[in-house]
């Protein structure tokens, strides 16, 4: 589990093709991995991922094809959003995240609206029940709160909701380098998913 609080930017500085996905080497100056094992957890832009393998300010990940056909942001030399998982004594300072990413959203406006930045994202139609307005929601491994949410009409329907980002969010992780058409990955609140199940039994 994760809260959606980044630790820090890394980024990938190495891809080496596998038969069934990708090794990545992940350089991570500014993530302490004292206390990082093979074999745990660190989420990259919201997809949650095993350490294989450890050194000094860097570590691999290996990433299957199906977490790559169903995410964005993992399949090229990019900088991500890092987060290690969430010890049961720790701080939750945004919501509860399992880095299981649901969909893949698509960036329609990003712009400054005074000291701060409006972020308006479509989400495909599978997602587009579960987010509401005053919701969490998770971008690109980042807590966020939904200010409004438009349903889209149409033949892909799907949802259209709006975040404002605070200066500092928008320092201190990837999402500063968003543009209309980019795409990012979502993971809608846990809470949401689990109401529908019980509503649906």
């Amino acid at each position: 589990m994760f809260t959606g609080i980044v630790a820090t930017i890394g980024k990938i500085s190495h891809l080496q093709t596998l038969e069934q996905g990708l090794r990545l080497t992940v350089e991570a100056p500014g993530l302490d991995l004292a206390d990082v094992a093979i074999g745990d957890s660190i989420a990259h832009n919201g997809v949650c991922l095993t350490v294989i393998e450890k050194g000094e300010g860097r570590y691999k990940i290996d990433v299957s094809r199906e977490t790559l056909d169903c995410t964005t942001g993992l399949d090229g030399m990019f900088e991500v959003n890092l987060e290690k998982a969430l010890r049961l004594a720790d701080r939750l300072g945004g919501h509860l995240v399992s880095g299981h990413v649901d969909g893949v959203g698509s960036v329609v406006k990003f712009e400054p609206i005074g000291e701060s930045h409006l972020l308006v994202i479509r989400a495909p139609r599978a997602l587009a029940k579960y987010i509401a307005r005053k919701g969490s929601i998770a971008v690109n491994g980042v807590s966020l709160t939904t200010n409004a949410v438009e349903d889209i009409g149409g033949e892909h329907g799907g949802a259209d909701f709006s975040i404002n980002l605070i200066p500092h969010t928008v320092a201190v992780t990837t999402l500063r380098h968003l543009k209309p058409g980019s795409k990012v990955n979502l993971e809608v609140d846990l809470i949401a998913r689990y109401v529908e199940r019980m509503e649906n039994r």
